[in-house]
């Protein structure tokens, strides 16, 4: 098993910033797997690529001036373009 040499952030944080961008996207990731368009699977793979990412206060930042409505997710975010096909499926 490789491990990354940077500390992953921490997970609970990851959780609501993976769950803020999708909201911000009108993407609700409870009710997408709730109808099986995504799998927990899938989900724990997102929170392990924020939690990866590095870049929280960015995030932070993006999420404080787009909040909901956005039609994009921040470029730097490694779940946008899952969150952004996700978006189109259910729109």
């Amino acid at each position: 098993m490789i491990r990354s040499h940077l500390p992953l952030n921490d997970p609970t944080q990851a959780f609501f910033l993976t769950r803020s961008i999708a909201r911000a996207l009108s993407v609700n990731l409870s009710e997408v797997m709730h109808h099986g368009a995504f799998t927990p699977g899938d989900y724990a793979k997102l929170i392990n690529q924020c939690r990866a990412c590095g870049r929280s206060e960015q995030c932070m930042a993006w999420l404080a001036g787009n909040g909901a409505g956005a039609e994009r997710a921040p470029e730097f975010c490694p779940n946008g373009p899952t969150l952004e096909e996700l978006a189109k499926t259910i729109a």
